[in-house]
């Protein structure tokens, strides 16, 4: 494939699905027959403002699958919970027509596509879990209290030091945290006011009991050095399942999806794998 195509399969088209007078936006890229959904994880910036990276970092699907990554709702509840997030995208992807989608959900996006899996079994037909969890242990509510309250603050200098210490390996750290805290620095007080509802919506999840009503193919994928969520989060999914799981070494962190070069490939494998 030449650089023109290449650029025309991961072009990204971006739209807006209204239902229950809430709206959600949404990218997608690719033109292949099998739908693909993202599901990202919590973050201080709307997923939007990064459709053309993550378009570019997951091109490997862009020729077999139309790839679709939802934001959260704009409007979103004092009480929002993640299964009402999962709700509201199990709203969107019908209104898109999607329909047993392989589904990446990452971190609190992995939550989200549990109860998406339990709630709405025919949206999802293959799953790939990434460093998340079903219930919280307290490992994660330590560094989701941290986190939420330096974003209650408006301390954008604590919340980078949150980020930057718990959410990726050493070597990612230091080679992209001056990036990372210069990307940061236009944050607004309504981004803190969002980050802060969709943090305390983590607050009792617990899906994990119901996890045996999941019925598509599942990969866990993982880092042992999972500082956020931890790696026996992972383990205990992948067990309670009977699904395959891979945990990544100790040089990389919670979005270890972000940083193994190998990650997307594994993913690729699996869904290929799976629908054949």
């Amino acid at each position: 494939m030449d650089a023109h195509s290449k650029g025309m399969v991961t072009a990204v088209r971006r739209g807006t699905v209204s239902f229950n007078h809430n709206e959600m936006d949404y990218f997608c890229f690719g033109f292949g027959d099998a739908p693909m959904v993202i599901l990202p994880g919590l973050s201080l910036k709307s997923v939007m403002q990064s459709a053309e990276g993550v378009a570019s970092a997951y091109r490997l699907f862009a020729q077999e699958y139309t790839v679709y990554c939802f934001d959260r709702t704009k409007f979103l509840s004092e009480k929002i919970t993640v299964e009402q997030l999962a709700e509201d995208t199990a709203e969107a992807m019908e209104s898109l027509g999607i329909r047993s989608a392989c589904v990446f959900g990452a971190s609190q996006g992995g939550m989200m596509a549990l109860y998406l899996a339990v709630n709405h079994p025919e949206l999802v037909g293959r799953l790939v879990l990434g460093s998340t969890c079903a219930r919280l242990n307290p490992t994660a509510e330590s560094v989701m209290a941290r986190w939420v309250a330096a974003a209650r603050r408006g301390d954008i200098d604590a919340f980078c030091d949150v980020f930057l210490d718990v959410l990726y390996g050493k070597a990612f750290a230091e080679q992209f945290g001056a990036f990372i805290r210069l990307a940061h620095r236009d944050v607004t007080e309504a981004d803190f006011r969002r980050f802060i509802l969709l943090g305390d919506s983590c607050r009792g999840l617990n899906v994990y009991e119901r996890l045996d009503e999941i019925r598509c193919p599942v990969l866990v994928l993982g880092a042992e050095d999972d500082r956020v969520l931890t790696a026996q989060a992972s383990v205990e999914i992948a067990e309670k399942l009977g699904c395959p799981i891979y945990l990544y070494g100790g040089e990389y962190g919670h979005c270890v999806f972000d940083e193994a070069p190998d990650y997307k490939q594994r993913m690729y494998h699996f869904f290929k794998e799976s629908h054949q």
